[in-house]
Formats: C-alpha cells, sequence, structure tokens
C-alpha cells in the first residue's frame, strides 16, 4: 500500500462525508492490496494517525470524526453490520430521565448479532442479543434522520432492562407508572 495514494483516498473519502470504515470497506477502497499489504498498510495508517482502530475490524478517520457527538452509536452499527441493533436499556432510560444515573461511558445496544462488551477510545460498546422477530423489532422502535440507531421506545426499554434482570433497582418506579399510564 502506497501511503501517498492511502493518504489522498482517505482525504477523498472524508470529503465525502465518509470517514468510518470496516476493514472489509478499506479492502475495497484498496483492492489492488493483497490480505498481508492490506494488514501491514493498516499498521502504518494507524502509526501515522491517519487511521484510528476503535476496535477490532473498525476504523475511523480521525480529521471526520473529530466533530460527531454519535460517533460511539455509529461504531456499533459498524460492528454489527447485517443485524438489528437498537438504543435500549440504561442508555435509553437514562435519555428518556427514567434513570437519574447518565452512563456517559457506556452505551447499551440490543442486537439480533452476538452479545459483547466492547471498549473504545470513544466509550465502552455494550451489545446484548435479543431473540426478538424483526418484526417486533421494528413495530417497538423509531428510527430518527439524526441518529445511526434506531431508539427504543421508553417501555421497550424498561422491558428489555426486565428480560435481561439487572439495574431494575435504578429506574424510578414513579415514572414507569406514568409511562403506563400515557
Amino acid at each position: 500500500m502506497d501511503m501517498d495514494v492511502a493518504n489522498k483516498v482517505l482525504h477523498r473519502c472524508n470529503r465525502e462525508g465518509r470517514w468510518m470504515f470496516t476493514r472489509r470497506d478499506l479492502a475495497h477502497l484498496f483492492p489492488e492490496d493483497s490480505d498481508k499489504t492490506l494488514t501491514k498498510g493498516l499498521a502504518r495508517l494507524t502509526d501515522k494517525s491517519l487511521l484510528e482502530r476503535v476496535c477490532r475490524g473498525v476504523y475511523v478517520n480521525p480529521l471526520g470524526a473529530e466533530d460527531d457527538s454519535r460517533i460511539a452509536e455509529r461504531i456499533a452499527v459498524a460492528m454489527r453490520r447485517g443485524e438489528y441493533n437498537y438504543l435500549s436499556l440504561e442508555s435509553l432510560l437514562s435519555e428518556c430521565g427514567a434513570i437519574s444515573q447518565i452512563p456517559i461511558d457506556r452505551l447499551t445496544v440490543m442486537t439480533t448479532g452476538r452479545k459483547g462488551v466492547y471498549p473504545t477510545p470513544y466509550g465502552v460498546i455494550e451489545f446484548t442479543h435479543t431473540a426478538r422477530p424483526v418484526e417486533d423489532i421494528l413495530a417497538h422502535t423509531v428510527k430518527t434522520d439524526e441518529r445511526p440507531l434506531r431508539l427504543a421506545t421508553p417501555a421497550t426499554a424498561w422491558r428489555d432492562l426486565k428480560r435481561v434482570g439487572r439495574n431494575l433497582h435504578m429506574v424510578d418506579r414513579e415514572w414507569i407508572e406514568h409511562e403506563r399510564e400515557s
């Protein structure tokens, strides 16, 4: 991988608004590179801070990522491409005001993919597997233009939290009762 060519490609992608890449994306950007050459090239790009490896198989161009307040959500989407993912549990309930403690460094995501906890430079991303049918997920979540992830409804986030059986004591019971009445 030629570093000057790689730098130009990454700058072009950044101008187009593309600054997050999976390893597969990068293989498509540099099709002439063998797998071994790509691996060495990515190591050199990260050493020169032209790319930042945020977790296994996911890279960001730091120039494009610096002003994005939703970068952790974008990383979660990239990590579980092809799966249904939505913000839920403590993250969503905190945003709704049902939990007084704000999980600043943790994003809780329900996914049809595999579960796992992944530390990144932009916070910890926690995936919790759900076996709910896609129709149920789509019916109980919303998609907004300003958020990369779908968002659980507050009732769905509460249901998910009860199902996984953790941190129930953190939720404001009055808020739950108010939601049930609404």
